[in-house]
């Protein structure tokens, strides 16, 4: 069997588009809630996780540290923001504002990330050629 560390980009780009998918979900969420009394908005992290796990690597270019991430600890997280004040009577910590422009931002994430797959792919298959 051959053993090939030729998916492992297309490996980390799979975890970060899954976890933008999930990000956007969480912020559409948020908007859908911004008028529920009490509600107090959610978001994803993953990015300092991709981070930690790419410096836990003992390589020092990024072309090894990525083959050689630990897939299974790149996991993004829900979670609650309660650290965000909230400037209205009913609790709600929710800016309409601030929520649509991390929706833009996270929809061009997550189409450059499915853009990076497909040109990974490819590559892969004028190899195959």
């Amino acid at each position: 069997m051959l053993n090939s560390n030729a998916f492992s980009y297309v490996d980390v780009l799979g975890k970060a588009a899954d976890a933008s998918w999930l990000r956007e979900s969480a912020l559409a969420n948020n908007v859908a809630n911004v008028d529920t009394p009490g509600y107090k908005r959610q978001d994803v992290e993953f990015q300092s996780v991709l981070e930690s796990e790419l410096r836990n690597t003992k390589y020092k270019g990024l072309d090894d540290a990525v083959k050689n991430v630990a897939l299974q600890k790149l996991d993004p997280t829900i979670y609650t923001d309660y650290g965000s004040y909230s400037y209205r009577l009913d609790g709600n910590n929710v800016d309409i504002d601030t929520e649509n422009v991390e929706v833009a931002s996270e929809q061009l994430r997550y189409q450059t990330l499915t853009s990076a797959v497909s040109r990974e792919f490819d590559r892969f298959r004028s190899v195959i050629k």
